[in-house]
């Protein structure tokens, strides 16, 4: 599979178990907090076997800095779902507005430099 295709997708699975590691426990508040670290942790464990193998499969193919701003994006998309569908927030225009603006910043990384 294309690194153009694979490193999005790893990335999309590694930001999906990032959301829930980082975030999950919110929605388990009587957990007492070093069960939600170690189950933190445990998640994390596979959101970093997705993670490491998407930057070393996508580095050559995309810069280290084009990486970083496909993550970002990966990951507030990710969260604006999670937000939404688990913790029952709402998505406000500030927020829409912010993650434009991080769409742009993937349309400016990707151009050719020179």
């Amino acid at each position: 599979m294309s690194p153009y295709v694979l490193t999005p997708l790893l990335l999309l699975g590694s930001n999906i178990l990032m959301t829930f590691a980082w975030y999950g426990h919110l929605k388990a508040p009587h957990w007492p907090l070093w069960m939600a670290i170690l189950v933190s942790w445990g998640i994390a464990f596979f959101e970093y076997c997705l993670a490491v193998p998407a930057n070393r499969i996508g580095y050559g193919t995309f810069t280290g800095q084009q990486l970083k701003i496909m993550q970002e994006v990966i990951t507030l998309a990710v969260f604006a779902v999670f937000s939404v569908a688990v913790l029952g927030e709402a998505l406000r225009w500030n927020y829409l507005a912010a993650m434009g603006c991080l769409v742009a910043a993937v349309v400016f990384i990707m151009l050719p430099a020179g």
